[in-house]
C-alpha cells in the first residue's frame, strides 16, 4: 500500500481481506506480520467476518490433520471458523479423552487433553466457543452427576487456549438442578443446550424445560424460561439450533419427528420465541430431521425415505413460502449428515 496512506487506515482497509490474502500479507514485512498476528486484530478481523457469507460442509475425511484421524470415536462439538473434535486415543484401558482445534484455512490445529473423571455415576456435555472480545477459544465440560434420582449435581470446568489451562467455573452454575444435552449452539458470545429440571420432570410436574446459556466473556451462566407451551413437552422432542444471529427452537411432535415447528427467540429476550413455521414430513418419508439453516430462514434437512429393509435419508432444502422440499441430490444412511457452517478465520494463527 502506499506510503501517503497512514497506516493505522491501512490496517483498517485490510480488516476486510480474506484469510488466504491476510497471510500472504504477512510476508511483506515484519510491521505487517506484527499487525496481522496481534490479538486485538484477529478479534476484530473474526467480528467483521460474522458478516461475510459463510459455507456448508458435510465431509472433509481426507484433509483432516493426523490427530483429528486417531481419534477414536471422534465428533464434532463445534464449528465457528475452527473445528472441534472430541474423541479418545490410546488403548483401551488407557485411553485419553481430548479435544482438537483446527482450522483448515491455515492448516493449524491444536491438541487439547480433557481431565478424565473416574466416577462412572456421571455424563459429561461440551461447549464450544470463540470469545467475541479477544478471539479467545473456549471449551467447556460440564460433568452431571446422577448417583440417586433426588441426588443431582453438576460441576463444569473452562479451557481458554490463552492460557492453556482448564479452570473450574462450578461456582457459576445455577443454584437448581439441571441436565443439559446435546447440541449445543453458538449465537454472538453465548453458547446454549436445551435443558431440563430433572427433580421437576421426576415428580410429574410441568415447567421442566429450559435452556441453558454460557457467556464466552465473563464465563456466567444463565437460565432462558420457554414460553408455557414448550416448558412442559418431553425433552427429547426440542433440539436448538441456528438462523443468522438468532436462536431458534426445534420443537418435533412425537417420537417418530414426522412434523417440526420452528420457533425463534426475539433479540435474546427470555419467552419471547415467536413460531415461524411449521414442517410436515412429505408423502412418502417416515421422519424428518433438521439439520441446520441457510441464511435466507430455509431449513436444510434429513428425510428418511419409506423403505423398511433399507435405511435411506436424503438432504433435503424445505421452502417455507412454497411448503415445497427442494432435494439437492445427496443421499446416506439415516442420521450419517452433519451439516455445519463455516467461515474463514485467523484464529490460532498466533499459537
Amino acid at each position: 500500500m502506499s506510503d501517503e496512506i497512514p497506516f493505522h487506515l491501512q490496517e483498517q482497509i485490510i480488516k476486510r481481506l480474506p484469510v488466504i490474502s491476510l497471510l500472504q500479507f504477512r510476508s511483506v514485512s515484519k510491521a505487517w506480520k506484527s499487525v496481522i498476528d496481534n490479538s486485538n486484530f484477529i478479534a476484530a478481523h473474526s467480528a467483521h467476518s460474522v458478516t461475510q457469507p459463510q459455507h456448508l460442509f458435510l465431509k472433509f475425511v481426507h484433509i483432516l490433520p493426523q490427530s483429528v484421524k486417531l481419534l477414536k470415536r471422534s465428533s464434532i462439538i463445534g464449528s465457528l471458523g475452527l473445528l472441534c473434535f472430541h474423541g479418545y486415543t490410546g488403548e483401551q484401558d488407557l485411553e485419553t479423552e481430548m479435544v482438537v482445534l483446527w482450522n483448515p484455512t491455515i492448516r493449524k490445529s491444536i491438541d487439547v487433553d480433557v481431565p478424565n473423571n473416574p466416577n462412572p455415576d456421571c455424563e459429561t456435555e461440551h461447549g464450544f466457543g470463540v470469545c467475541p472480545v479477544t478471539a479467545d477459544p473456549k471449551i467447556i465440560a460440564i460433568t452431571q452427576f446422577h448417583n440417586t434420582k433426588t441426588n443431582y449435581h453438576c460441576e463444569a470446568i473452562v479451557y481458554a487456549l490463552s492460557s492453556g489451562k482448564w479452570r473450574s467455573v462450578s461456582n457459576n452454575l445455577p443454584s437448581k438442578p439441571f441436565r443439559v444435552f446435546w447440541p449445543h449452539v453458538v449465537v454472538e458470545r453465548f453458547i446454549y443446550w436445551c435443558a431440563f429440571d430433572p427433580m421437576t420432570m421426576a415428580s410429574g410436574l410441568p415447567n421442566h424445560n429450559q435452556i441453558m446459556s454460557f457467556d464466552t466473556t465473563d464465563e456466567n451462566f444463565g437460565v432462558i424460561d420457554l414460553p408455557d407451551s414448550l416448558r412442559c413437552r418431553s425433552p427429547t422432542l426440542l433440539c436448538i439450533s441456528k438462523l443468522r444471529e438468532s436462536l431458534i427452537l426445534l420443537e418435533y411432535t412425537d417420537f417418530f419427528m414426522g412434523s417440526c415447528a420452528v420457533w425463534m427467540m426475539e433479540n435474546g429476550v427470555h419467552k419471547s420465541f415467536t413460531k415461524l413455521f411449521t414442517v410436515k414430513a412429505p408423502y412418502g418419508s417416515r421422519t424428518i430431521r433438521t439439520l441446520g439453516f441457510r441464511k435466507s430462514g430455509q431449513p436444510i434437512m434429513e428425510l428418511e425415505s419409506h423403505d423398511y429393509i433399507y435405511e435411506k435419508s436424503e438432504l433435503v432444502v424445505y421452502h417455507p413460502d412454497s411448503q415445497r422440499f427442494i432435494c439437492l441430490a445427496i443421499y446416506g444412511t439415516t442420521e450419517s449428515f452433519v451439516v455445519n457452517s463455516y467461515m474463514e478465520t485467523l484464529v490460532l494463527l498466533g499459537y
